[in-house]
């Protein structure tokens, strides 16, 4: 089972500009876990101190936020499409 996890352009200075990756990942926990091992300087955008989901870091999976598919116990399915979207506040006059 596969799927692509699309990395946004504002997290891809954590990853050397690799902007989606594919991989075989159960669940939620399993994907940060990979994405842990694989871009470790992305860790801390990702989960808070406690391992938990950012509370300004948007999943979706196939254009869905995750939290309406079940949250982190949302179970991959071949194919599905992950974006990452952090939240991103602030600006120039």
């Amino acid at each position: 089972m596969s799927i692509t996890v699309q990395i946004p352009t504002a997290l891809r200075r954590h990853t050397a500009g690799v902007g989606s990756i594919q991989c075989a990942p159960a669940n939620l926990d399993q994907l940060f876990s990979v994405l842990d091992e694989k871009f470790p300087d992305l860790r801390p955008h990702l989960r808070d101190e406690k391992g938990q989901v950012r509370r300004f870091l948007n999943i979706y999976v196939n254009e869905e936020d995750i939290r309406f598919l079940g949250g982190p116990s949302y179970a991959f399915q071949e194919g599905d499409e992950v974006l990452l979207v952090p939240s991103i506040a602030g600006g120039a006059r």
